[in-house]
């Protein structure tokens, strides 16, 4: 952002699961992209006591990318009906060259993605999971987990997947990588999260009720998906837990009464974040206007429809689509209709 740019204020699976080499790295990003809910909330603490200042400089140490958006033929259509606002949020396994080296893993995958929808009145957010592995079209690279698409192409082909699928225009996305989360979360002096059930992994109890969590925590909480019936889907419930942990800490007064804890906030989790580059400071400003409002019991999560696991001919392990139900969310979506969605679907995937 540059100095001239003013802002007029209002007066993958788990170990064992998979054999090739890797996928033990990525079991570590399940809470990636968690924190990116906070380049949404965050923009309404800016503008309360004009914050803006203070932690422009520490939103600037984040990378940005130009967002090109194409269909399955290589064009994207030229309109793209919709109202309300759409923004994907996207958790990157990214690994070190090291890691990378020694696990064989080229590239990034996305095991974390969610499509937020803020209403045209700006009163009401549904925040939509989408399975990793859910079977879709990648323009140019034909069918495939819908969580290569990073890897394929980056963040603009991951935008342009999400997009194609659920036929509406995305605004703005914003990407996080691993380190980010866990500093995000302790710098916020913690959340609390709820269990839905008790147990244990890597030394730490979690039982069931709300629970207060620290960075390393949390972190072990998502990560978890053999305790639990229905294993990545239940993963997924837990990853919007402990989402909805994040932005109630985050739009409590706590946060937004204390300059210096939210400078802190963006400063540490500014260089692990990659947005549009539309998404600049101004942006973040006028969406926190629009938003000024939402609490956090204004966050509905729920997952996109979809079918069960199965085995492609290829012998890939993916989750099938669910082409009739998506319709029914790709209506509610463009005509801004999602209260009616949610209180008919909630909980059904």
């Amino acid at each position: 952002m540059n100095a001239s740019d003013d802002v007029q204020l209002p007066s993958d699976w788990e170990d064992g699961d998979q054999p090739e080499p890797g996928r033990r790295s990525s079991r570590r990003m399940a809470l990636i992209g968690l924190g990116v809910i906070c380049a949404l909330v965050l923009a309404a603490g800016v503008v309360v006591g004009g914050y803006l200042l203070s932690v422009r400089d520490a939103y600037e140490k984040r990378n940005t990318v130009t967002i090109t958006r194409s269909t399955s033929d290589g064009e994207r259509p030229e309109q793209i009906e919709g109202t309300g606002r759409n923004f994907l949020l996207l958790g990157s396994d990214k690994r070190s060259e090291e890691e990378a080296a020694a696990s064989g893993v080229v590239g990034q995958r996305s095991d974390v993605m969610m499509l937020v929808h803020v209403s045209e009145d700006g009163q009401d957010v549904y925040v939509m999971s989408f399975p990793r592995d859910l079977y879709v079209d990648i323009p140019g690279h034909g069918k495939d987990r819908i969580n290569a698409a990073l890897a394929f192409g980056g963040v603009p082909l991951a935008v342009s997947t999400v997009e194609n699928y659920v036929g509406v225009p995305i605004e703005h996305v914003a990407l996080i990588d691993f380190d980010g989360i866990e500093g995000l979360v302790d710098s916020l002096g913690g959340i609390e999260v709820m269990v839905p059930q008790s147990f244990e992994a890597d030394g730490h109890q979690f039982t069931e009720g709300t629970q207060q969590m620290n960075g390393e925590e949390a972190l072990v909480f998502v990560r978890q998906r053999k305790q639990f019936a229905d294993g990545d889907f239940q993963r997924n419930r837990n990853q919007q837990a402990v989402l909805l942990g994040i932005a109630d800490k985050l739009i409590s007064a706590d946060t937004l009464s204390d300059p210096l804890k939210l400078r802190d906030t963006v400063a540490q989790i500014s260089p692990y974040l990659t947005t549009d580059e539309d998404l600049t400071a101004t942006a973040m400003v006028e969406l926190g206007l629009s938003m000024r409002s939402v609490r956090s019991n204004d966050l509905y999560f729920l997952s996109v429809p979809h079918g069960g696991p199965y085995t492609t001919s290829g012998g890939a392990s993916v989750v099938a689509t669910e082409e009739g139900e998506m319709d029914k969310l790709r209506k509610a979506l463009r005509e801004d209709d999602m209260g009616t969605y949610y209180a008919e679907n909630a909980g059904k995937y």
